[in-house]
């Protein structure tokens, strides 16, 4: 009895491991709901069978200038929504003739489902290659505020980008083994790390980009602890800008003298990406 009971805890083990998707549920929060896109304009593409949702939206100075300068390929996190942002985010670039282009993930809003990790690498760089026949020769800039910067970081590390911005980046394999390892002896740490998609592989992608990069980093951060952050761009091989965002959480927006900082890093970036 005792050996059949041993025989089916490790059967469990394994079914759990290997066929429940447990990374996939645990790190992504789907949802479906119609959410006021303000003055966004819808656009899907297809992607696997199924469509890719990305949302869009021109900052003023571009509606009066009637072109844009650069483009902005935005990435967010693990629960979040682009109809939410895209609107407002076209007005947050110091008054630049900018094109903000959103994505959901598979399985978000309108994107076909299902959501799954695997998926986001191949998504992302969909929506660039589309991004990028719309663009032409205009510079491209990645955006991606936490799980949205292993989506910019895997699509630099294989597209010609002018720059990144990454917010609060959290290297998953390593957080999983770090920060989650030690009470189940590894035994579900471990081949959960190992289940991450090497799309998602922040710190190896990181490692082969040598566009210039702005990091945003929380320092706060109670999601991703700050000592994370630092592995990401300790490891990223390109240009760089590190601004510490003093008594920020995770989502804190950027403000203040945080703002100010910021602006002042994309001069910093922009004439790098126009000339």
């Amino acid at each position: 009895m005792r050996k059949t009971r041993i025989a089916l805890a490790i059967a469990a083990y394994f079914i759990l491991i290997f066929f429940a998707h447990l990374p996939d549920h645990l790190i992504l929060f789907p949802t479906k709901a119609p959410i006021d896109a303000g003055g966004a304009v819808r656009k899907t593409i297809p992607f696997q069978n199924g469509e890719l949702e990305l949302w869009m939206a021109l900052s003023h100075r571009a509606q009066q200038n009637g072109r844009v300068d650069t483009y902005v390929l935005r990435f967010y996190g693990n629960a979040d929504r682009a109809e939410y942002w895209v609107a407002e985010e076209a007005e947050a670039w110091n008054d630049r003739a900018v094109e903000v282009w959103g994505m959901n993930y598979p399985g978000f809003g309108g994107s076909t489902g299902p959501a799954r990790l695997a998926r986001i690498g191949p998504a992302a760089v969909t929506a660039f290659d589309e991004l990028k026949r719309h663009a032409t020769e205009q510079p491209i800039v990645l955006f991606g505020a936490s799980l949205g910067t292993a989506a910019a970081l895997h699509v630099a590390a294989h597209r010609p980008v002018a720059g990144l911005i990454l917010q609060n980046p959290p290297p998953l394999r390593q957080m999983i083994l770090r920060q989650f390892g030690w009470w189940n002896l590894w035994l579900l740490a471990g081949p959960l790390s190992l289940q991450i998609p090497r799309d998602l592989d922040s710190i190896a992608n990181a490692r082969s980009i040598r566009a210039p990069a702005i990091f945003l980093l929380a320092e706060k951060d109670e999601v991703v602890a700050p000592r994370y952050h630092r592995l990401v761009v300790d490891a990223y091989a390109g240009e760089k800008r590190v601004i510490s965002l003093p008594g920020a959480h995770h989502n804190t927006p950027i403000e203040d003298a945080g703002l100010v900082e910021f602006y002042n890093a994309l001069d910093w970036l922009l004439p790098k990406t126009t000339n």
